[in-house]
């Protein structure tokens, strides 16, 4: 029979030396470059939140409703038209929320 040898304990000490030198290396050998300043508006420089109210579609198998009003699907277009009043490129625009069930 053989006999078993003891395994020596593996030293960590050349292990931590090599990564030291490395992340030196590293450290030592890349460019460090500032990022170029971005100017961002003002906070207060925006637009004026709309007061508009939402459209809320609700789509089901057989019935349609705008804002709770049950129409065909050839009537949609024109009430969302009548919504959104006489003259649409003036008018901001509103958010319409579609729901299914």
């Amino acid at each position: 029979m053989r006999k078993l040898r003891k395994r020596r304990k593996l030293s960590m000490t050349s292990l931590i030396d090599v990564i030291f030198l490395l992340l030196l290396f590293f450290m030592l050998t890349s460019t460090f470059t500032r990022f170029a300043e971005v100017e961002l508006a003002a906070a207060g420089s925006g637009a004026a939140a709309s007061d508009t109210r939402p459209l809320f579609l609700q789509l089901a198998p057989e019935t349609l409703r705008l804002n709770g009003a049950e129409m065909t699907l050839e009537e949609l277009p024109a009430k969302l038209a009548e919504t959104r009043g006489e003259v649409p490129e003036e008018t901001p625009p509103q958010p319409l929320i579609v729901a299914l069930r």
